[in-house]
């Protein structure tokens, strides 16, 4: 009878470790695309490698708060979906837009024409009209606004889009071409009427703009296709003194207005111009960022002293590309290989050559990413959504890669790895979440978390060596483990409730 009941004091003991072991063991949702073949693929079952990492959420320890992620509407990708069947076009939306897709929630498109354009052109082609009574987006009517539409359709929680001006009309421009030159004083006002007229009339199309960038690359681009060049104080003083109050005045304070719109390794002297004190401060709602600098880094020092300098302001990365390069069709394994160049490979200064080696394509935008949301960035925007198997179209044939590929001829799509990177972070960190506190002591994995409004918890993860690791992640005392492949990216899902298996 006493050996009975030891036995019996036994199994309740073992049934409540058991239970309390699995009381504190977290359930979560892995997501992994890699080199091996994955395409955000749901992972349940695991392999431990040697080599362990224990990552600890900080969820209490809390940073920016998130405007979104997403790509830019272009007249190229709107051009190239009208010549593709209805099924292959929805497709295209739907993975981008829907929530069963990359659920894409920020967005870009251009104010007139831009180099993925088929041509030049402007929506004020009169010369001389400084009131503009002869604004027209009649251009846009047949490929980039039916495009937006239908992303909005598709979207259930809809997105944001934000309007970029390459250039002025050239008779507003001291040198009267597309490329290069700066907006002449006279017609400042007039270019500032020009957003609150872009503004309406896209509303009146039913598109609702979130705001804009001042001017897309205002130190120019080599002199190659539409561009306006600006100086940080002539840029500050148009905002100040022009755009800033014309939209108030005209009741579209609402507008974001993001400064300077290129390249991070400028960043400072744009961020000293733009807040320099609370008068230059005013209309700027952020500042815009590109990535063309280097193919590996981030610039963290940059995007630090943009956020010590104004913590309350965005700071959106609002280009990206593989540029330089033609698309290689329907070969995942070149996405994941460092053969690629970008643009300064071949002619960047000598004292920046090291910036531009070769890489793999899906390397260099999860870094990227993953970088940014690490260092004060809200919002990362791709650029072209779709291009073809050149690499366009693009009047200047200034070649680059879309995450889809298209071949119009044929009508074949093709979803590329960089797809499926953009919508581990698109598709599980939502607009309103806050970037949270994550330790991580291994320097060869990237790592980054974000909780969303509804209080669910998403983790990323970049290993982009040729070793997988097993992972370790705790959250509030519980535990879960598991191992990511080599060469590969993860989204690691937490709900909201935290729940216990």
């Amino acid at each position: 009878m006493k050996a009975l009941k030891n036995i019996s004091l036994l199994i309740v003991i073992v049934l409540m470790i058991s239970c309390n072991s699995e009381g504190k063991k977290l359930l979560v949702e892995v997501y992994e695309t890699s080199e091996a073949g994955n395409k955000l693929s749901k992972i349940t079952e695991f392999q431990n490698s040697g080599e362990k990492v224990s990552l600890k959420l900080k969820p209490n320890q809390t940073f920016q708060t998130i405007t979104g992620f997403g790509g830019a509407f272009t007249e190229a990708s709107a051009y190239l979906l009208n010549k593709l069947s209805k099924e292959n076009r929805k497709k295209i939306i739907d993975a981008y837009f829907s929530k069963e897709g990359a659920h894409y929630s920020l967005t870009r498109t251009h104010m007139n024409s831009c180099d993925f354009s088929v041509s030049n052109y402007s929506y004020t082609p009169v010369e001389g009209d400084k009131n503009l009574e002869h604004f027209s987006i009649e251009e846009d009517k047949d490929d980039l606004i039916p495009f937006i539409k239908e992303a909005m359709a598709a979207s259930t929680d809809g997105f944001k889009i934000f309007g970029s001006p390459w250039t002025a009309a050239p008779w507003m421009k001291d040198n009267n071409k597309w490329v290069g030159g700066k907006l002449l004083p006279e017609y400042y006002d007039t270019w500032a009427l020009f957003f609150s007229k872009y503004a309406d009339a896209y509303k009146a199309e039913g598109i609702d703009i979130w705001g804009f960038t001042v001017e897309n690359e205002p130190l120019g681009n080599g002199n190659n296709w539409e561009s306006m060049h600006y100086t940080p104080d002539e840029m500050t003083n148009f905002v100040q003194n022009y755009l800033g109050p014309k939209l108030e005045a005209d009741g579209k304070g609402y507008l974001k207005i993001l400064g300077y719109d290129q390249n991070r390794e400028h960043l400072k002297e744009w961020i000293d111009s733009q807040y320099k004190n609370e008068e230059t401060s005013k209309y700027f709602d952020g500042t815009a960022i590109h990535w063309y600098a280097s193919t590996f880094h981030y610039f963290p020092e940059e995007l630090q002293y943009a956020h010590d300098k104004a913590p309350n302001k965005l700071l959106i990365q609002s280009e990206a590309c593989v540029d330089a390069e033609t698309p290689v069709w329907k070969d995942d394994a070149w996405y994941w290989k460092k053969e690629a160049t970008d643009w300064g490979f071949e002619w960047a200064p000598e004292k920046d050559k090291h910036m531009h080696p070769k890489y793999a394509p899906v390397n260099r935008y999860a870094r990227d990413i993953i970088g940014c949301l690490n260092n004060w960035v809200d919002g990362w925007v791709d650029w072209n959504m779709v291009l073809d198997t050149k690499g366009g179209p693009n009047w200047f044939k200034n070649w680059c890669i879309a995450p889809v590929i298209v071949n119009p001829d044929t009508d074949e799509v093709y979803f590329t790895p960089l797809y499926h990177t953009m919508a581990h972070f698109s598709k599980y960190i939502r607009p309103e979440a806050k970037v949270i506190g994550l330790e991580n002591p291994d320097d060869k994995l990237m790592a980054t978390a974000a909780q969303n409004p509804d209080g669910s918890i998403a983790v990323v993860l970049f290993n982009e060596f040729k070793t997988p690791k097993t992972i370790s992640l705790s959250l509030n005392e519980k535990n879960v483990e598991f191992s990511i492949d080599a060469q590969a990216i993860q989204t690691i899902v937490i709900p909201s409730t935290a729940k216990t298996n």
